[in-house]
């Protein structure tokens, strides 16, 4: 089995390492400076465009309701990721499979 992970250091930790190496599982890093590749990147740049950007929250309680607001937003409206960017000219030069997670 694979893992993709990013590249924040506790990732690459030698226990997590020796974990991973016991329990089968290969560690694949993401490159340096590439949050595009990661869905969670993009997920981010939403709640902070809809969410924090421009606002002046003037309590933690009053930032955390509209980060909540828009998480419940987003997770009515949520589909699964199918596409995986499968007409992306990058496809054209590599091997991965086109339903890859």
């Amino acid at each position: 089995m694979y893992v993709v992970l990013d590249n924040f250091s506790p990732h690459s930790h030698a226990e997590v390492r020796t974990w991973a190496a016991d329990s089968d599982i290969k560690l694949v890093f993401a490159p340096t400076y590439c949050s595009w590749l990661n869905w969670i990147e993009s997920e981010f740049a939403a709640l902070r465009c809809f969410a924090l950007n421009g606002i002046d929250h003037r309590t933690h309680d009053e930032q955390n309701a509209a980060i909540a607001a828009h998480i419940r937003w987003h997770n009515a409206r949520a589909e699964p990721k199918t596409r995986m960017a499968s007409e992306s000219p990058i496809r054209q030069w590599t091997e991965y499979p086109a339903k890859a997670a």
